[in-house]
């Protein structure tokens, strides 16, 4: 698979919203983004957030796999650390661990925050459910109205629809597993959006 340069995930974006046969204003509108925004990251000018991604992706009506995803589905994923799609940003570092399993209904990811940034400046909400667990560093992880201090060790499970987000507010890089489940009947494959 290699490791793509970040500016590959804005082409995959657009690759799958020409597909849609959806305008940037269409998706703009059902992301909640500016089109400005959404047209940045297309082009590779913008690193977005895990947020945006989520975003994009379910005005889409796919899993944010689908922006990393470089092969055909398969029964089975076997990734060595080379072989994991990577991209980098100045505050944090996405390392998708498997993705395009048929009928995927699981995204996992290794996500690195470096000191003091936040992955997401404002709460997010998505479908399904998130588990997060805590490999290295310290994070604040706040869901609803709940503040959770986790440390290597720690591990997080929560229903998605409720707002969310987390930040590094230590001196020293965060590495953490996170896995995106798809809401009940869902699978995280691409399907046509409304």
């Amino acid at each position: 698979m290699g490791h793509p340069d970040p500016s590959e995930v804005g082409p995959g974006i657009r690759a799958i919203r020409e597909e849609l046969g959806l305008s940037l204003r269409e998706v703009s509108a059902r992301a909640g983004l500016s089109v400005n925004a959404i047209s940045r990251i297309e082009r590779g000018d913008n690193s977005p957030t895990v947020a945006s991604l989520h975003m994009i992706a379910e005005a889409l009506g796919v899993s944010i796999t689908e922006f990393f995803v470089k092969q055909a589905e398969q029964s089975v994923i076997y990734l060595q650390p080379a072989d994991r799609d990577l991209s980098e940003y100045e505050t944090m570092k996405i390392e998708s661990l498997g993705s395009g399993l048929r009928n995927q209904q699981l995204e996992p990811f290794l996500i690195t925050v470096q000191p003091g940034h936040a992955v997401d400046t404002k709460p997010i909400t998505h479908a399904g459910q998130e588990f997060v667990y805590c490999l290295e560093g310290r994070i604040c992880y706040r869901v609803g109205e709940d503040a959770y201090r986790m440390e290597p060790g720690c591990s997080l499970l929560f229903d998605a629809g409720q707002p969310h987000y987390f930040w590094n507010n230590s001196d020293a890089p965060a590495r953490l597993i996170f896995v995106f489940q798809a809401a009940s009947g869902e699978h995280m494959t691409r399907h046509a959006a409304p």
